[in-house]
């Protein structure tokens, strides 16, 4: 029988809450809804108003995936869905939590949880930038972290302020927050600073995708702030064999990583870092701290 729970006035049935979802950890869906219940203010801070893309992991990551922008069957109609433009010439319905209820109806559904650099308000303007760093075999993330700091260095001459978060994977994801800009523009600055990065960082960096260039490298993916695209969301879980999530670190985290396990975060390690730093990534959030694309 499915359990029923209230939550802010609105009635759930959160299924299958003994199902292990990460079979190397023995992580439960239960755990996995009771650690989006217990971050919900910081993550409902990275998730309001802006459209959802899921990807969907029902069994596991070793399971099916499937990822959506539709809103999925059955949708709620107390959650909010918001018409957002998908290409020059249509547009389509996306999901947008808000609030506790959506936040856990979500979560529900196991899923990552996956968000472009605009608000539903303002489709196609950006109001962060992001560089995923994605190391190329047998680089790791410890490369990532070097060019992570020159990065920041180099954003901080443009008056801008990085603030770094795990990838949940290999990788990390550099974010910048920004006055609203066209996503064009937006995409176009991301994209000089990683060709800059590839000759400044000698053999180091790549800031094209193709395979074959990337072996020891860390690509420096500027794609993502492409209006169409969408990064993964501060303090999702990821489908990953293990319970990783993509969380902020510190600057100091950043200096200090000296092998692949140190900036390794998992669910558990979520709440007691809240407690300790806050959410690193508040800034995001923050029009004080916005920079102005040059």
């Amino acid at each position: 029988m499915t359990p029923i729970t209230e939550v802010e006035g609105r009635r759930l049935a959160l299924s299958n809450l003994e199902k292990v979802l990460y079979p190397v950890t023995g992580t439960t869906k239960g755990e996995v809804l009771h650690y989006y219940a217990g971050i919900a203010d910081v993550i409902l801070t990275h998730l309001r108003d802006r459209p959802l893309s899921f990807l969907r992991y029902p069994d596991g990551p070793d399971g099916p995936l499937f990822f959506t922008k539709n809103p999925p069957p059955g949708t709620p109609e107390w959650v909010e869905v918001a018409e957002v433009p998908r290409s020059s010439r249509e547009t389509g319905a996306q999901v947008v939590v808000q609030n506790l209820p959506s936040l856990m109806w979500a979560a529900n559904l196991v899923v990552e949880f996956h968000t472009p650099q605009w608000r539903t308000d303002r489709p196609a303007r950006a109001d962060r930038m992001v560089l995923d760093l994605d190391p190329g075999d047998p680089a790791t993330v410890v490369e990532c972290c070097r060019v992570a700091r020159w990065l920041r260095e180099r954003l901080a001459a443009d008056g801008l302020g990085a603030y770094v978060k795990t990838s949940g994977s290999k990788g990390l994801h550099l974010l910048v927050p920004l006055d609203p800009a066209p996503s064009a523009e937006v995409s176009s600055y991301a994209k000089g600073l990683a060709v800059e990065a590839e000759a400044e960082l000698g053999g180091l960096v790549v800031h094209r995708m193709a395979r074959a260039l990337r072996p020891g490298k860390v690509f420096v993916d500027h794609s993502q702030n492409a209006a169409a695209k969408t990064t993964a969301t501060p303090y999702t879980l990821r489908a990953r064999a293990e319970p990783t999530v993509s969380a902020p670190v510190t600057w100091e985290e950043v200096e200090g990583c000296g092998s692949p396990g140190d900036l390794v975060l998992r669910l558990g390690d979520i709440p007691g870092r809240l407690e300790r730093h806050g959410d690193l990534l508040a800034p995001l959030a923050d029009p004080a701290a916005a920079g102005v694309l040059p």
